[in-house]
C-alpha cells in the first residue's frame, strides 16, 4: 500500500529546500559567477544515488537548454534552473499571448516566454517561495523585461481570475504538489477556452517502490511525488483537458523519467 503523505508537511519541506536553493542562487549572482563553485544546488535529482547513477550531469538544470533556447533570459536565471526539461520549447508561444509559469523559480522560463510573446503579451510567474520570487525579479531587471509579473501563491490556489491566460507552462514542479488533481484543475480554470498546457515533469515507472515514494528527500528531489503516465493522463482528463500527449524525453532516476506533457482546454469549455 502506498503511503499517504501529509500535504502541509510536503509543502513546508519543498518550500524550505527551494528557499535554500534561491539563497544560494542569489549568492552566486552577487559573486557574478553562476557557473563557479557557488552555483545553485540542484533540488531535482539530488536526492539519491539512484538519481545520480541513472541521469548524468544534464538530467536536470541549465544543461538542458541550448543557447538559442534561452533568448530573453539572463545567464544567472538559466544557471539557477532546477527543471527537468524546457517547456518553452514545446509551448508554441505567439506574440500577444499571456503565459503562466507554475512554480517559476528563478524566472528563466518566464523571461524566455516574455521575449517570445513580445510587448503585446505577458509572462506571469507563480511561486510560493519569497526568496525565489526575489531572485526572479532581480533576473527580470537584469534582462530588461517589462512584460513580466511574479506572484506569490500556491499551485493549488492560483491567484488569477478564471479564463485569464492563454498558455500554462511548468518545469518539474507539479510532481512536488501533494494534490495534483487540484493543481491541474486550477490550471484548467485559469486557461481560456482553447488554451494550452505545455509542461515538463517527472513521471514514475509503474514499479516505483514504496521506499522511494516515502522518502521526503526524494520528494523534494522531484522523484517520489511523480505520477505514472496512465495516472497523469487520467488526472489531466479529470481536469477537463483533451488532446493529451505524454512523451518521455530522458531518464532522471532508476525509477522515473522526464516527460513532455501537452494538453488543451476544449474550445467550447465554459
Amino acid at each position: 500500500m502506498k503511503p499517504s503523505p501529509d500535504p502541509d508537511g510536503i509543502r513546508e519541506t519543498v518550500r524550505r529546500r527551494y528557499s535554500e536553493a534561491a539563497i544560494s542562487g542569489a549568492r552566486g549572482m552577487e559573486l557574478e559567477a553562476p557557473h563557479s563553485g557557488a552555483a545553485t544546488p540542484r533540488c531535482c535529482g539530488a536526492a539519491s544515488a539512484d538519481a545520480a547513477n541513472a541521469t548524468g550531469p544534464d538530467a536536470f538544470g541549465a544543461g538542458l537548454y541550448s543557447p538559442e533556447a534561452t533568448e530573453g533570459a539572463t545567464e544567472a536565471a538559466v544557471a539557477a534552473s532546477l527543471g527537468c526539461g524546457v517547456p518553452t520549447a514545446v509551448a508554441d508561444l505567439h506574440p500577444g499571448e499571456t503565459v503562466l509559469d507554475l512554480g517559476s523559480g528563478a524566472g528563466a522560463d518566464v523571461l524566455i516566454s516574455a521575449r517570445r510573446v513580445g510587448p503585446t503579451g505577458k509572462a506571469i510567474g507563480l511561486d510560493m517561495t519569497e526568496e525565489m520570487l526575489d531572485l526572479a525579479r532581480r533576473n527580470a531587471v537584469g534582462a530588461g523585461a517589462t512584460n513580466v509579473q511574479f506572484l506569490r501563491g500556491y499551485l493549488e490556489d492560483i491567484p488569477l481570475p478564471d479564463a485569464s491566460v492563454d498558455v500554462v507552462i511548468s518545469n518539474c514542479v507539479i510532481n512536488l504538489a501533494a494534490d495534483k488533481n487540484l493543481v491541474l484543475a486550477e490550471a484548467a480554470r485559469v486557461l481560456r477556452a482553447g488554451g494550452r498546457l505545455a509542461i515538463s515533469d517527472v513521471v514514475a515507472d509503474p514499479d516505483m517502490d514504496d521506499t522511494t515514494r516515502a522518502d521526503m528527500a526524494a520528494w523534494t528531489g522531484c522523484i517520489a511525488g511523480a505520477l505514472t503516465v496512465p495516472d497523469y493522463r487520467s488526472a489531466l482528463a479529470r481536469a477537463g483537458f483533451t488532446e493529451i500527449t505524454i512523451t518521455e524525453s530522458h531518464r532522471v532516476h532508476a525509477h522515473a523519467a522526464s516527460a513532455i506533457i501537452r494538453a488543451r482546454k476544449p474550445a467550447d469549455a465554459q
